[in-house]
């Protein structure tokens, strides 16, 4: 198997069975993320200990691309701390931009190396990612304990 039909094959994986689709309730803060270029619409559920996300979920409709992002991305960031959800955040944006390449460390969301080809599908990626970054963002705003919905 090609390694680009493996790739397509991941990506299918993940939007035909998402890993941590859902709400998370209770949750530390939540963000909600819109691509008005396809119509994608999700919101990303988080539970934090300290700098740590816990739990994540997301749930929303969208793009075969956009729904693998958001599933491999939780998988990605559960359990990693603030600092390790930023560098994974700016080695993806890199590579989805074509400024970076696909690593070893990136794991399954490699697999999404091939969406810099298609311009218009970038921000289908990305979505879950600033929607992730938004959420973290008013975590970090107000005490755990305040729902920011």
């Amino acid at each position: 198997m090609q390694l680009d039909e493996l790739y397509r094959e991941v990506i299918l994986d993940h939007n035909k069975h998402p890993r941590n689709f859902g709400r998370l309730d209770p949750h530390d803060a939540e963000a909600k993320g819109h691509n008005p270029l396809c119509g994608d619409r999700l919101t990303v559920t988080v539970l934090r200990e300290g700098d740590r996300v816990t739990d994540i979920r997301f749930e929303g409709n969208g793009c075969a691309i956009s729904m693998a992002s958001a599933s491999m991305m939780t998988e990605a960031i559960k359990g990693r701390d603030r600092a390790a959800i930023e560098t994974l955040f700016q080695q993806m944006h890199a590579l989805l931009t074509g400024t970076g390449s696909a690593s070893a460390d990136l794991g399954k969301l490699a697999s999404l190396a091939g969406v810099r080809e298609f311009p218009a599908r970038v921000k289908c990626a990305t979505l879950c990612w600033h929607t992730l970054n938004a959420a973290l963002a008013r975590s970090d705003a107000v005490p755990a304990s305040v729902s920011t919905e």
